[in-house]
């Protein structure tokens, strides 16, 4: 006993002297104390510094609000890291407006302005633990406290996906607001999908448990935000509707099918081309309501079945196609085939001829075979169909024209040229292969219409050549014309075949001076005009100077000079005023003459090039223009038979007629008078034209007396027409893809032209600098002065950038002009709005581009144009409505909304309620006691519940 005494007494002993060694000093400050101390100073930093410092030293701007920023801080409690934000505003001013589109999710839940969120620094970044997050709440209300901050301060609770929040916030030394928040993410309550349901919750929160709260009047303040949406035009709903029209049209349309469902675009001039995505998927429509008071929840049931039109605003949110401001490159139109046209002209540096990058002895056809696909031969012919077999008509070439269109060295849209570029876009992906085939193919269409004197398609066979277009589209002109005159030269060959033996005979009684003298209209018609150019229809061209005077009278042509010469005068459009022959005193008639034989831009730079070479000599353009001059004396020898020289060069070239002024006074009175003294006229050659071995009068004295129409024509259709099929089998590929990415750019942009999409200014003035900057672009490509490592493919490929924003924004004004047809200060806000937002982005290319922020716009709606919007919303069929079960009120043609908030709130006087009890101060303001936010659907709900009391 006594040894166990002793042991007992050793264990006490030292159980007293670790007592002694190992005591806790309670003056020093635990970890909780020092974690309030650090949350209090942070605080007081941030208070300190003031929003304009705190954006110096680097506050985060939030995306969802132009005017929340934060900032954050680490703290550190034990071995748990915890992150403390503060919200706060620039203009932190005036009370929180209750739908501002900009506000954060806790300001709209709980109606606070600045605020602080503290949270672990966890995968979750939510408090799991209930008694942690009470605990941290607690530490960060007492460091509120210490620093007279009365900020709200929320830690988030719960399962991330819930977004539960507890909160506290000290109102001053009366009030404390404490907040919940919580969600339901499935299976909610039939009670509370309807409002009634939802008044009678928040009436719980401060009604006696036992009471009937259909029964008892509560003064309830109710706000109410419904959000509908367009159903989108792609949704599988459409498919079925379609599915039930097609159904219901199967026995009176056995062959029927949904293939030719109607796209919105198909009215546009690109459809032809390709289909475009919708740029406006949808629209989102945000009607709020004015404050309510609610007395009972049958005054809520009357409020869940007004219509949205009793709404006090309608605002409007378009929903835009996604990637239509990302510019990825992932969007197929016309800016995607020029790039790839581009590419292709960058490749046809290669090859010699088109041949080589199709034929199989050319060593790089295997890359090109394996890498370039072609399409299937019915495609081709479907192509060529389209082409060459639809028929011939005059085309429009001034259809889609923009006014600049002309500084683009191309092809009109309307032309053949123009439409085989448009064609080659989409033909085999636009690859160099693909071209070529294409392109092959395309002149042998052409050589058949040739050999066949068939109709070019597509071009006119008349006028003159249009030398501010491409080369190729000359050369297509002109060989439509040489057609056109080959087919009327055998169309008289078989009529001199079938003509009788007494031709010649019709034909010296036709230029007898009884049926010579018709009149001016029925010369011309009576001419034959198988050899005329086309610039006239009758076939002649009149004069080369303008004729003053022509006589409507038959008779009157050859009443004033009568003698036997004027037995065989031909081809005479009529007298020149009162002009003379110098020897005879017979007026001076103008002939028909040919006009000058067509020429395209290269035959014209080959006769300037030869100007060059051998000076400006008189001479030489006298020889380069030697069948013309041959062809205007004929005529004038026919149609003045005692005509000289000098009469000629008076009528023809005037400037080298140096005249004495006696004709310049004007026909006489009386023409035996004037012969007697006024005749002969003086005046003399100019020195080129008398000067030895002039070239003019060696023509002038070989050339035959035959009018216009017996003479042999100036363009000779065989030998051209050939010359321009060797010009178009023979081109050389960068100089083909060169002309066909000038037109295809300029036929491109003029089909975007023809879209209608309203007055939108921004989009005209977008337009006309499209056409300058190509224009400029493109401008190195007339000379074919291009290369294979030129700088001007990249600047091609650059324009092809600019071409995609314009396209972008082009088929976005079409789809909102279709939309908004009826409300044009609707579309043009809302294409406005969102030029002024992608017009940074319009100089960057498809891999400089980086979009951190997304259209968001919200435009409210004038009463006049509420019905525009509400017809957007549709009836939904019968299969749409089987699909879905309508749960909410408020209907919108049929629609219910997709998102429906609430704002509950009851108010108190605070001088006359049980929260002023114990209060010396005498409150007398009226205080929010009671507020709760709901947002939610049919299949979720939210709320958030913020109740103030007294402490």
């Amino acid at each position: 006993m006594a040894s166990s005494s002793k042991v007992n007494l050793t264990e006490e002993e030292d159980d007293e002297e670790e007592e002694v060694e190992h005591f806790d000093d309670f003056t020093l400050a635990s970890s909780w104390e020092r974690f309030i101390s650090e949350i209090e100073a942070t605080c007081r930093q941030w208070f300190a510094d003031g929003p304009k410092n705190l954006l110096e030293k680097g506050a985060v701007h939030l995306d969802s609000s132009n005017n929340i920023y934060k900032v954050k801080s680490e703290l550190k409690n034990a071995a748990k890291i915890y992150s403390m934000e503060y919200y706060f505003e620039i203009n932190n001013s005036g009370k929180i407006a209750d739908w501002n589109c900009t506000l954060h999710d806790l300001q709209l839940c709980f109606g606070v302005k600045e605020f602080l969120v503290i949270s672990p620094q966890s995968a979750s970044g939510v408090v799991l633990d209930a008694p942690e997050a009470s605990k941290l709440l607690s530490a960060v209300a007492i460091a509120l406290s210490n620093c007279s901050r009365l900020w709200p301060a929320f830690v988030p609770v719960h399962d991330p996906s819930r977004k539960a929040f507890i909160g506290i916030q000290n109102m001053g030394t009366v009030f404390t607001r404490r907040f919940e928040a919580d969600r339901i993410g499935s299976q909610v309550p039939i009670k509370f999908m309807h409002l009634e349901g939802l008044y009678e919750l928040f009436v719980s929160k401060f009604a006696y448990s036992t009471l009937d709260h259909s029964m008892h009047l509560f003064k309830v303040h109710l706000l109410m935000k419904l959000t509908y949406r367009t159903l989108p035009i792609d949704e599988d709903s459409d498919d079925i509707q379609e599915a039930d029209s097609e159904n219901a049209e199967s026995e009176a349309m056995p062959g029927s099918d949904n293939r030719n469902r109607k796209h919105w675009d198909d009215d546009c001039p690109w459809s032809e081309w390709y289909s475009a995505e919708d740029p406006v998927k949808g629209f989102d429509l945000v009607t709020t309501w004015s404050e309510k008071l609610v007395e009972s929840s049958l005054e809520m049931a009357e409020i869940e079945n007004a219509s949205p039109q009793e709404a006090e605003k309608w605002i409007i949110t378009p929903n835009l196609y996604p990637n239509l401001d990302s510019s990825k490159g992932d969007r197929i139109g016309f800016a995607s085939q020029l790039q790839l046209l581009v590419n292709a002209l960058d490749m046809s540096f290669e090859a010699q001829f088109m041949e080589d990058f199709v034929s199989v002895e050319n060593p790089g056809s295997d890359n090109l075979k394996s890498s370039m696909v072609l399409p299937p031969p019915t495609v081709l012919d479907r192509v060529l169909k389209d082409l060459f077999h639809e028929g011939v008509q005059f085309p429009d070439f001034a259809k889609g024209q923009h006014k600049s269109s002309q500084a683009i060295k191309g092809a009109p849209l309307e032309s053949l040229f123009a439409q085989f570029c448009l064609h080659s876009l989409w033909f085999g992906n636009c690859n160099i292969r693909a071209i070529a085939v294409l392109w092959i193919e395309f002149v042998r269409e052409i050589r058949w219409c040739w050999e066949e004197s068939q109709p070019l398609p597509k071009m006119p066979a008349n006028g003159s050549i249009d030398l501010s277009t491409c080369l190729i589209n000359q050369k297509l002109q002109m060989l439509a014309i040489c057609i056109e005159k080959k087919r009327e030269l055998n169309e008289e060959f078989e009529d001199c075949i079938g003509s009788n033996d007494d031709a010649s005979t019709h034909m010296e009684e036709d230029i007898q001076v009884g049926q010579e003298s018709v009149s001016f209209n029925a010369q011309s018609q009576g001419f034959d005009g198988k050899y005329d150019s086309p610039l006239t229809p009758e076939g002649f061209n009149r004069s080369k100077t303008a004729i003053s005077k022509f006589s409507t009278n038959p008779q009157d042509v050859h009443s004033a000079d009568k003698s036997p010469s004027e037995s065989i005068r031909r081809g005479s459009a009529g007298p020149v005023g009162s002009m003379k022959l110098l020897k005879s005193c017979q007026s001076l008639h103008a002939p028909f003459t040919q006009n000058a034989p067509l020429m395209t831009e290269d035959m014209h730079e080959e006769r300037l090039r030869a100007v060059e070479a051998f000076g400006d000599s008189f001479n030489l353009f006298a020889q380069l223009e030697r069948e013309t001059l041959s062809s205007d004396m004929s005529a004038f020898k026919a149609a003045n038979p005692d005509a000289v020289f000098e009469d000629f060069i008076r009528w023809h070239s005037p400037g080298d007629w140096e005249n004495d002024g006696s004709e310049a006074n004007g026909p006489s009175k009386n023409l035996t008078e004037g012969m007697n003294d006024d005749w002969p006229p003086r005046g003399q050659l100019s020195q080129r034209m008398s000067g030895p071995g002039n070239l003019w009068r060696k023509i002038w004295n070989d050339a035959p007396v035959l009018p216009a129409y017996e003479q042999k024509p100036l363009l000779d259709p065989n030998r051209e027409g050939e010359k321009i099929l060797h010009y178009l089998e023979t081109v050389q590929p960068h100089q083909l893809l060169e002309q066909m990415v000038c037109t295809a750019f300029r036929a491109s942009a003029d089909t975007l032209n023809q879209t209608n999409f309203g007055s939108l200014k921004p989009m005209t003035t977008k337009m006309d600098q499209l056409y300058i900057t190509m224009a400029s672009t493109l401008r190195p490509l007339k000379a074919n002065l291009l290369s294979g490592d030129s700088e001007t493919i990249e600047d091609l490929r650059r324009l092809c950038v600019v071409f995609e924003h314009v396209e972008k924004l082009l088929t976005l004004a079409a789809s909102l002009y279709r939309k908004f047809i009826q409300a044009p200060c609707v579309y043009e806000a809302i294409f406005s709005e969102y030029y002024d937002f992608y017009l940074p982005t319009m100089g960057m290319g498809s891999a400089d581009a980086d979009f951190k922020k997304e259209f968001d716009m919200k435009l409210q709606l004038r009463l006049n144009e509420r019905q525009v919007v509400s017809n957007m919303f549709t009836p939904p069929t019968a299969n749409q409505s089987w699909r879905k079960v309508l749960s909410m009120g408020n209907l919108l043609n049929g629609h219910e909304p997709i998102l429906r908030e609430i704002i509950f709130s009851l108010r108190e006087s605070a001088g006359g309620s049980h929260y002023a009890a114990g209060s010396s101060t005498g409150y007398q303001q009226e205080i929010e006691t009671y507020r709760m936010y709901t947002c939610g659907t049919s299949n979720d709900l939210r709320v958030a519940l913020s109740v103030t009391s007294y402490d």
